[in-house]
């Protein structure tokens, strides 16, 4: 699939943020990056790309982007980057004799958008567009965005300045070859190179068809507040995961994307992250074994913030596109770790205050508990996907646990807690066979 991607603009009202706009980041991401990334994701893999304004840095930005992720990007120049967008597509012209997916470099959407508008290629001479049915989105700027008059999923009429409407323009558009001839049509007739004139002479004879996007996430960062209306969004993709525990979801997740929203800012991989929640934890667990009270209530901070943080290496990972398997197995590699040290401190500091292999033993117990229960996740989160995901079952997991560590080295009852851990985990092992048991 070929995909053509407008970014030769200068984008003048994000000039605090940089001055190519293609390449402002948003969290951590250009936006042209972003843009790519979709549109990969969504099944193109044949890029045309029209640069103007800084278009050397542009070039120079994608040249290695595109060897790492194993794509083609054919750079088109527009000299003309100053007029109206319809220059920067013809200028593909040339390049693209069959149907194509056309966005704009500073587009954010689904990539569900782009794989489903794909799924339904445009008729003979037609162009199809992404339309917005959801007039009250609050992504939209109403002074600046397209409006679009639909009917019977065909589109109507085109236009900023349009009162009659009943959808917006994403800027994602499916187009055959028309597209060129309607845009040369649109300058001889009206003096103008714009999409939209294109789409409305298309229009006038039944060849501009709309796909409705049904909810799903776009938005146009044309300016500041959209900018701030893109990185909320992508930061509340964050929120939650389907296995989060409850100490996960209404407390180290919320504290984790605060996080996030600033260390990826910074050239800080994934992986350091999840060594640096690491080293905190075993610092948190040299305090427990060799500290009073004081060291108790300090480890415990120390233990609880790497369980925030241990949130944050997988937010980074999917806001900056660094995710892989070997990254969440060396974190989960990590954590195993970091729990045996944590609780074989507290081990050590109980016994300090209470000798003897009673509590050596519920030490153990504690240990070898949180082990199993790390163990069986995977299976029974599979089973009781569902019930989780809707709250129908408690998840007990390692922000738990830790959360349990946590408040025990706060109160100086560091016996109890792992009694409590000792009994809770094993339990609730248990219950997880007998639950994986009774669905075969």
């Amino acid at each position: 699939m070929k995909c053509l991607i407008i970014a030769a603009g200068r984008g003048s009202r994000l000039q605090e943020w940089g001055n190519s706009k293609p390449l402002i980041p948003v969290l951590g991401v250009p936006l042209i990056e972003r843009t790519i990334r979709s549109a990969a994701e969504a099944g193109a893999d044949d890029f045309y790309v029209v640069i103007g304004y800084q278009g050397a840095r542009v070039r120079d930005f994608l040249v290695p982007l595109a060897e790492r992720l194993g794509i083609t990007i054919t750079f088109l120049i527009n000299e003309d980057w100053e007029k109206e967008n319809g220059f920067s597509v013809l200028k593909a012209r040339e390049y693209l004799p069959e149907p194509f997916l056309l966005l704009m470099a500073d587009h954010l959407f689904d990539p569900s958008i782009a794989r489903e508008i794909m799924a339904h290629p445009p008729g003979e001479g037609e162009v199809i567009l992404a339309v917005d049915k959801d007039t009250r989105n609050p992504l939209v700027d109403m002074e600046d965005v397209t409006r679009v008059k639909t009917k019977d999923g065909k589109i109507g009429n085109i236009g900023k300045d349009l009162t009659d409407f009943n959808g917006f323009d994403t800027g994602i558009f499916f187009c055959t070859p028309a597209i060129f001839e309607a845009l040369e049509h649109g300058t001889e007739k009206y003096r103008e190179t714009t999409l939209s004139v294109a789409v409305r002479i298309l229009a006038a004879v039944g060849r501009a068809r709309a796909f409705y996007i049904n909810g799903h996430f776009w938005v146009d960062v044309d300016d500041p507040a959209a900018f701030s209306r893109a990185e909320k969004v992508l930061l509340g993709q964050l929120r939650g995961k389907p296995n989060d525990g409850p100490v996960s979801r209404y407390l180290n997740r919320p504290l984790s994307v605060r996080i996030s929203r600033r260390l990826v800012k910074y050239p800080f991989t994934p992986n350091q992250i999840s060594l640096f929640s690491f080293l905190c934890s075993m610092l948190g667990a040299g305090l427990f074994a060799f500290g009073g009270y004081p060291g108790l209530l300090l480890g415990g901070l120390l233990a609880q913030f790497a369980s925030v943080l241990d949130g944050c290496d997988g937010e980074v990972a999917r806001l900056k596109f660094q995710g892989n398997e070997y990254g969440g197995w060396f974190d989960a590699v990590l954590d195993r770790y970091a729990d045996a040290f944590l609780l074989f401190g507290l081990t050590l500091h109980a016994l300090s205050a209470n000798p003897g292999p009673l509590m050596l033993f519920i030490g153990f117990l504690a240990i070898i508990g949180s082990f199993m229960l790390s163990y069986t996740a995977d299976k029974y989160d599979r089973i009781m996907r569902e019930r989780i995901i809707h709250g129908k079952v408690p998840r007990l997991g390692r922000d738990v646990r830790v959360f349990f560590i946590f408040l025990g080295a706060i109160f100086n009852q560091v016996p109890l807690t792992l009694i409590l851990i000792a009994l809770v985990m094993n339990i609730e092992t248990i219950r997880r066979v007998i639950v994986c048991r009774d669905h075969g």
